[in-house]
């Protein structure tokens, strides 16, 4: 398989190919989340080997995989601040 990138799946992000599964998913259920590679791959349906090219992309790309998360975090500050403040007074 591998992992590719295509600017209308996933925003571009690195993900497995012939999936939506992004490279950052598997890292954040397996890094920050403690789940075994082996779980992942049962979770999304997945040969093992895809979930182990997934990290290693990730720890090969390290900085742009940081870079990506900082966006998608301010993305979602964004979002949330302007969904929590109402566009007009209510009177």
């Amino acid at each position: 398989m591998g992992i590719v990138r295509d600017d209308d799946v996933l925003g571009g992000e690195p993900r497995i190919d012939g999936t939506r599964v992004g490279v950052r998913h598997v890292a954040v259920r397996v890094i920050d989340g403690g789940q075994s590679p082996a779980h992942v791959a049962d979770q999304f349906d997945l040969p093992l080997s895809d979930v182990y090219e997934a990290l290693s992309y990730y720890y090969a790309h390290i900085e742009e995989m940081r870079a990506l998360e900082r966006e998608n975090e301010a993305a979602f500050d964004r979002v949330r601040e302007s969904s929590l403040k109402p566009k007009e007074t209510v009177q």
